[in-house]
């Protein structure tokens, strides 16, 4: 079990504020510049919305063998904006690589989630994925994203700048 910080040595402690400062520092002067790769430490929205930082991430999650999140996130953007002649065949290729318990890149939903997304898949709308999406998202933004702050992944991405 995890025993908190009080057990590491002070000097670990202080190389991690001191990190943690210098990347608030990058954040910070890159969010000035306004340019979009310039935020790709702001947020997971950021990050998401930026070519190169979403290569950063992706690379990143590859690496912890954790990609299906973010291929099933960029699945669900691009199923909301099918054309409606499409997306009952999008919204079957979704549930059969990441909703069903079989699926090749099955992403982790609770129950409920997964049994609402099975009875709408006759016949799916354009909101279909939405809370499932919000989940994985969720997921990301509290689980994922802070290890990539810290991953040689996101100082390559920064040095890139």
């Amino acid at each position: 079990m995890c025993k908190g910080l009080s057990y590491l040595p002070s000097s670990c402690l202080e190389k991690a504020k001191e990190m943690r400062v210098k990347l608030s520092h990058l954040a910070e002067t890159h969010h000035k510049n306004k340019t979009q790769d310039g935020r790709i430490l702001q947020d997971l929205e950021t990050l998401l919305n930026s070519k190169s930082g979403l290569q950063a991430f992706r690379a990143f999650l590859r690496s912890e063998f954790s990609e299906e999140n973010l291929q099933f996130w960029l699945a669900c953007e691009d199923y909301r904006v099918s054309p409606s002649n499409l997306q009952k065949t999008k919204a079957c290729s979704i549930y059969n690589q990441f909703i069903n318990p079989d699926a090749p890149l099955e992403v982790n939903l609770d129950a409920e989630t997964r049994e609402a997304l099975l009875s709408v898949m006759d016949s799916p709308c354009p909101k279909t994925f939405n809370k499932a999406q919000q989940r994985i998202y969720s997921l990301m933004a509290k689980d994922s994203f802070p290890r990539f702050l810290r991953s040689h992944h996101c100082m390559e991405a920064v040095k890139a700048f």
